[in-house]
């Protein structure tokens, strides 16, 4: 299932699916820094390798003069040869931010491209279509403005019969989507939401793949909560359309789980969670149970060895998941839509190994899944300590501080759930464990061990006293000092007086 799927749509110097996987692979990176650091990510569809690298022998910088003889010649050329030619010329040339700039001062530049781009000539229109696309990409916001004239017509075209040519309009509409809210404000009246919800019911992989990336783009705007993912005006938003349906079901596991496509709406389900504007809705629609056998099944495909872009559909899947479980509303769902299976927990501590390996950086993401997992939880408490996972989530306990006090959650989890629980906990590692976060010097990490501590002394006496014949008393000295020295001091009472 992991496997490269087969190129598409026509013979390149280097493989389309390469390609595409180069840029997923760039925009994983850029969908965490830009939901952490607030950047703008855009996604590039080019002709071939050389193209995609911005070699130097594909492109130059293009003067005024220039700009407008390619323009001349591609409105007004004697044969339709000379005029795709002239389009493909300025294409290249619009690959620099100088050339940018200069088209969007020339008068009528965009006019003149636009006309191109309704013309009934498929190569100019295709060529022309490409033109806009390069210029979608520009890091200068005046450009994204500049386009706006044709997104309209981009719009329209998303009805047609060439998947080709669909494809790069969604990318260049979803370039241009997060750059400039007046973009936004002009498509979402012209129904840019129920023309993605007829796009999503296509049969092509790569028209599917890029709607996933123009909704994704969508969803990360600004006013997407109110406006976009839940409006005022019912029949107009993402919740109110069948998009949240097809999606989920494009993520359904089987032999026919596109991976590129589940990334791309597994980031756009991310971004619509994180909103909380109706996740009620998404659960009765099956968002949970798709995503607990969508686990499963990157799991299995870990242990087969099938692990060729694994990261790229698990990170997003795993905040899904995660974010969905911390919902206050999952309480008042009927139990039998709460994911229960104890193979979630096989499967997560499955993909722990492989983060270790190959991923360290998601391990927060998985432990933070089984932290929500366990909090209310005593039937997924009970899987961890029968499938005796205690110990080896006390070995993450070392790789870092931000692991430490996610391990540390999960045992308080399970503690907090009673004196049979802690029973179950003790004797065994854990005190030696604890014991060596107590000497390090990062407070949110020793005051989860403190908690930790008390639940086990308040539900298990002999660990007190195992934790005083251990110079416990030691340990918490260091601590006493510090901000956190009321808890320092009231462990240290509880202690003593087991």
């Amino acid at each position: 299932m992991w496997s490269h799927r087969q190129s598409r749509l026509r013979p390149l110097a280097c493989g389309v699916e390469e390609l595409r996987q180069r840029r997923r692979e760039r925009e994983a990176a850029l969908r965490k820094a830009r939901r952490e650091q607030h950047l703008v990510s855009k996604r590039l569809l080019r002709e071939d390798a050389q193209e995609e690298a911005g070699s130097s022998n594909s492109a130059v910088v293009l003067g005024e003069a220039e700009v407008k003889q390619f323009l001349s010649l591609a409105q007004r050329g004697t044969d339709e040869n000379e005029r795709e030619k002239a389009l493909v010329s300025l294409r290249r040339g619009l690959q620099h931010p100088e050339t940018q700039q200069t088209f969007i001062r020339l008068e009528g530049s965009m006019r003149t491209l636009v006309g191109l781009l309704t013309s009934n000539r498929a190569l100019l229109q295709l060529e022309a279509a490409r033109c806009l696309h390069e210029l979608s990409h520009s890091e200068i916001s005046a450009v994204a403005e500049a386009c706006l004239p044709a997104t309209s017509y981009l719009l329209t075209y998303l009805s047609g019969h060439s998947s080709e040519f669909i494809e790069l309009c969604l990318y260049t509409l979803g370039n241009l989507i997060v750059e400039s809210e007046a973009v936004r404000r002009q498509l979402l009246p012209q129904g840019i939401i129920l023309a993605f919800a007829t796009c999503i019911q296509s049969p092509h992989m790569a028209v599917l793949e890029a709607l996933g990336y123009a909704l994704s783009q969508l969803l990360q705007a600004k006013e997407a909560p109110e406006k976009i993912i839940g409006s005022a005006s019912a029949g107009s938003s993402v919740l109110d359309s069948t998009l949240p349906q097809h999606m989920l079901q494009l993520m359904q596991p089987g032999p026919k789980l596109n991976p590129g496509v589940a990334v791309e709406f597994a980031w756009c389900l991310h971004y619509i969670i994180c909103s909380q504007v109706n996740n009620a809705l998404l659960i009765t629609h099956g968002a949970l149970s798709t995503l607990e056998l969508l686990l499963l099944d990157l799991a299995g495909a870990v242990q087969r060895m099938e692990d060729e872009g694994l990261e790229l559909l698990i990170c997003p899947v795993l905040r899904c998941l995660s974010n969905l479980l911390a919902e206050e509303l999952l309480e008042a769902v009927e139990y039998q839509m709460q994911p229960k299976d104890e193979r979630v927990v096989v499967a997560l501590f499955i993909l722990f190994q492989f983060f270790l390996q190959k991923q360290p950086s998601l391990l927060p993401e998985g432990l933070w899944l089984l932290n929500n997992l366990t909090a209310n939880s005593p039937t997924f408490c009970t899987s961890l300590l029968s499938l005796d996972l205690i110990e080896p989530l006390l070995k993450l306990l070392p790789l870092s501080n931000v692991v430490s006090v996610l391990v540390l959650r999960v045992l308080c989890n399970i503690a907090e759930k009673g004196s049979a629980y802690c029973q179950r906990l003790w004797p065994g590692p854990l005190l030696p464990c604890l014991l060596d976060t107590l000497a390090l010097s990062d407070t949110e990490v020793v005051g989860q061990s403190l908690e930790l501590l008390q639940l086990l002394f308040l539900y298990k006496p002999e660990a007190a006293q195992a934790f005083l014949q251990q110079s416990g008393l030691q340990a918490l000295e260091k601590h006493q000092e510090t901000q956190l020295q009321d808890r320092v001091h009231a462990l240290r009472q509880t202690a003593l007086h087991r």
